[in-house]
């Protein structure tokens, strides 16, 4: 009897354990499959930027995106770029005050801006873009026919040309005189010119001895003078400074409503810019080509300027980091360098 009870046993756990399975078996079958990421409609994004270190990184993109357009084979040297290039449009200006307007109305999607109106455009919007990356560190400098100006405090009492106000180069000048003791508005003449090359001619007819550049204007101006002397790095000068921030000249901003709608397109444009940096700074000769093909600056001025022309591609966290940082200690000097106030959290696209 009890062998019986063993054997009933036996089976019923049997029977328990088929039945189970069974229904393992099929709970997965009626588990729906993981749904594939829903593809996006093809678009064309509308790309700006400024005839200088912005544009200069996007010159392999712009390239490979005119072959592909045009429905040519992309050469194997920019095999580099990830997947197929995507379909875009780019407008060169001279002065992000031509590609600000075109960002806000619509007519652009994506534009290279000087980092703090990157800022203000984001007040004057009402959070409406975003920053999708930095694509450019300190690129300005201090240049003279002359040998007056080794700090500076040397500024004091002298007459300068400069392009950029309102924008990066004319708040970090004003910071960084003050913070050497010099008054923007009282202890220097700055002559505000509509563009860099501007200066450059200012100081080739001798109009002006002392100038603020960028490269690549400064190589330019070099190449016109060759007496021409770079007096002081700003770079070096922030540095200087300790302040816990790093001077940023470039950011890449985009639409708010743009970047929502079309997520995997701008994922795949910070990919193939980050690619089009990494060429641009690897293959100098090229790069400058291409450069010059593109008319932003003569193709033997871009060879020699490119090393100094810090561009990259920073995004995620990283670019939250030294971006805010750096928009804190404008703040600081003055809130109306940024718009009134800090961007909230949501003007860093992609960081926590």
């Amino acid at each position: 009897m009890k062998k019986l009870f063993r054997n009933a046993a036996a089976l019923a756990l049997a029977a328990a354990l088929l039945l189970s399975l069974a229904a393992c078996g099929k709970d997965q079958e009626s588990q729906p499959e993981a749904e594939e990421p829903v593809q996006e409609e093809p678009t064309t994004l509308r790309v700006g930027a400024l005839k200088g270190p912005t544009a200069m990184g996007l010159v392999e993109l712009m390239k490979a995106s005119d072959l592909a357009g045009a429905g040519e084979d992309v050469p194997q040297a920019y095999d580099n770029l990830p997947d197929a290039v995507d379909s875009y449009t780019f407008t060169l200006a001279a002065s992000a005050t031509e590609l600000a307007p075109q960002l806000v109305k619509g007519d652009l999607d994506i534009a290279c801006v000087p980092a703090n109106l990157a800022a203000s455009l984001y007040q004057q919007t009402e959070g409406q873009v975003v920053t999708l990356g930095i694509n450019t560190l300190g690129v300005l400098y201090i240049v003279e026919n002359g040998n007056a100006v080794q700090s500076l405090a040397d500024l004091e009492g002298k007459t300068m040309v400069a392009s950029g106000k309102d924008s990066t180069p004319e708040y970090a000048l004003r910071y960084l005189l003050e913070e050497n003791g010099v008054d923007p508005d009282t202890g220097v003449v700055i002559d505000w010119k509509n563009e860099h090359s501007e200066c450059v001619s200012a100081l080739a007819s001798g109009a002006a001895t002392i100038a603020l550049l960028p490269q690549p204007f400064v190589t330019v101006a070099e190449s016109k003078m060759p007496e021409l002397r770079t007096a002081l790095d700003l770079t070096a000068e922030w540095d200087a400074l300790d302040n816990g921030s790093a001077l940023i000249t470039g950011v890449v901003v985009a639409r708010r409503d743009v970047a929502e709608a079309h997520p995997q397109a701008m994922e795949r444009f910070l990919e193939q810019y980050a690619a089009s940096v990494d060429w641009v700074n690897a293959n100098t000769a090229d790069a400058a080509a291409l450069i010059g093909e593109y008319g932003i600056v003569d193709a033997a001025v871009a060879e020699k300027a490119l090393p100094a022309c810090n561009i990259v591609c920073i995004t995620g966290n990283e670019m939250k980091e030294k971006l805010s940082g750096y928009l804190q200690v404008l703040c600081d000097a003055s809130a109306d360098s940024v718009g009134g106030a800090m961007p909230g959290d949501d003007f860093y696209y992609g960081a926590e």
